[in-house]
């Protein structure tokens, strides 16, 4: 019924177009116009997403709601859309993340808030192109736009090391997506298209796949971040405004693991299975030694961000122990539960994140120099306790509480795991136990005991405008966790689809005849 109307050009033009409208505001007097732009732009995208959604054929896995327009006619690149189950439910989520990030801002940011609002407003539409683009090339110009947007937020309204994050956020990214437009061009050069799909199952020897797999790690990786080159993360989300925090945690570590499943598998999956153990050894280390090093923090941000490198470990640990899944027993739903347990971790991890990092900077806008360190706080409990509640339950999440959108994904992974190595699934699992440790230690110093600071003392409790945000982040908390059948069903097809581009051709493997679907 909808799917004749260009949904996914709005959701990309409208916020740009509002972007554009906020900056003519002009200066800060003129904010309250600003914020009704921006406010009014994310409601009406959000809203937009319920007819994506039912208007979306869960029993499909081809692209849907597409536009194709020729852009650039020399070299056949296309204004290309169309979403799939997968990415379907990222770009809701984007909208999602976007509504919570304006709203919060508008009591948060008192500087240049037009600007502000641009920013973001723009960051939002790149996000939704990046989860959209069926063109190479259109993706690659959404994934570098966004990069624009999040250096700005942080340079501008981030702390006091903020153009050292900035830059540091910006080399790290820029510099890691050269080789993956290289390798695209190369792509290109196979096939004389652009299309994504166009380079799925292409006839490549294991060297040039080997080659191109590592072209796309390196971009893909620095995104999610992996471990060795996780290290712009901490620096990004300690000085970035709250905002900047939540969207890097809530989307774009995410997009380094979409890219996995839209690029490297189905492209690559002979590289994949060569490397799949490597990639599993780097995602276990991301769980534990960064686990580790999470317990140590003293700054609640930074802290956070730690821990999100450890529950992206998770992400890959999904993708790449289907290689492992399928050559030691050849079980099709063994491998389909945990690359679904991958994707639902990249939705779960959005929202106790995210409302983590909100809160964080909810506490840290109350105190005057702004800190955020541990040793700060104590006593919040007793002066907020509405606040303390919620920031409770996103802890449980962080943590991984049957119950909580933090379980599912992880809880799929493990048991997929678990089928064919033992010690994989232990060593993963050693995150519920890290999780809790500094989680609940972070909770327990900031929340209970005495007020020690006596600006503690005069902390107000969370007003209405904030008391919503945390009741729309607590309802996806306990959607995900309880009740995750609406995403699933959604990403069915899709993932099954995916899965079977994604194994080598010869590969045994046991399919259920209801995977094979239109």
């Amino acid at each position: 019924m909808f799917s004749h109307l260009p949904l996914l050009s709005i959701l990309i033009w409208l916020p740009l177009i509002s972007a554009i409208l906020v900056l003519m505001t002009g200066s800060d007097k003129h904010a309250p116009i600003a914020r009704v732009i921006a406010v009014s732009a994310v409601i009406i995208n959000l809203l937009l997403c319920i007819p994506l959604y039912l208007g979306f054929d869960t029993s499909s896995y081809s692209m849907q709601f597409q536009e194709d327009h020729l852009w650039i006619a020399a070299y056949q690149i296309h204004y290309a859309l169309g979403v799939d189950g997968i990415s379907l439910i990222m770009v809701i989520l984007t909208n999602f993340t976007g509504l919570l990030v304006i709203l919060a801002s508008c009591q948060a940011i008192k500087l240049r808030v037009a600007q502000y609002m641009a920013a973001f407003l723009t960051m939002q539409a790149m996000i939704i192109g990046v989860f959209s683009s069926t063109d190479a090339i259109l993706f690659y110009v959404f994934w570098e736009g966004m990069l624009i947007p999040m250096y700005l937020s942080i340079g501008m309204w981030g702390s006091a090391n903020r153009s050292y994050a900035s830059i540091k956020f910006f080399l790290y990214t820029f510099l890691g997506s050269i080789l993956m437009l290289i390798a695209l061009l190369y792509l290109y050069n196979m096939t004389g298209s652009f299309y994504i799909q166009d380079y799925y199952g292409l006839p490549l020897t294991i060297p040039v796949q080997e080659w191109i797999f590592f072209a796309f790690l390196l971009a893909f990786a620095v995104k999610v971040p992996m471990w060795p080159v996780h290290t712009w993360l901490p620096d990004a989300h300690t000085e970035a405004p709250a905002g900047g925090s939540v969207v890097l945690a809530a989307l774009m570590l995410k997009i380094g693991i979409y890219g996995f499943l839209r690029f490297s598998m189905p492209i690559t999956p002979m590289a994949c299975q060569q490397l799949a153990n490597l990639m599993i050894g780097l995602s276990l280390v991301a769980i534990v030694y960064i686990g580790l090093i999470t317990i140590v923090q003293t700054d609640m941000k930074k802290l956070i961000a730690y821990s999100s490198i450890a529950h992206m470990g998770f992400a890959t640990l999904g993708c790449f122990m289907v290689y492992d899944v399928i050559h030691q027993a050849g079980s099709f739903q063994n491998a389909y539960m945990s690359l679904e347990g991958a994707v639902v971790q990249m939705v779960s991890h959005a929202f106790g994140s995210g409302a983590m990092f909100l809160g964080i900077g909810l506490m840290a806008d109350r105190l005057h120099n702004h800190s955020r360190l541990i040793k700060d706080y104590g006593g919040v409990a007793s002066t907020m306790p509405a606040f303390a509640a919620f920031f409770m339950l996103f802890a449980m999440s962080n943590v991984g509480l049957p119950g909580t959108a933090g379980f599912v994904g992880e809880f799929m992974v493990i048991m997929s795991a678990v089928q064919t190595h033992f010690w994989v699934a232990f060593t993963a699992a050693l995150t519920l136990i890290l999780a809790a440790s500094y989680t609940l230690w972070m909770y327990k110093r900031v929340f209970f005991g005495p007020v020690i600071n006596p600006e503690v003392r005069k902390f107000k409790d969370i007003n209405w405008l904030e008391k919503t945000n945390y009741i729309l982040l607590a309802a996806g908390v306990f959607f995900v966790g309880l009740y995750p059948a609406p995403i699933i069903n959604v990403m069915r097809a899709s993932i099954g689809h995916l899965l079977l581009q994604s194994i080598p051709v010869g590969v045994a493997l046991n399919v259920p005849p209801s995977f094979y679907l239109s």
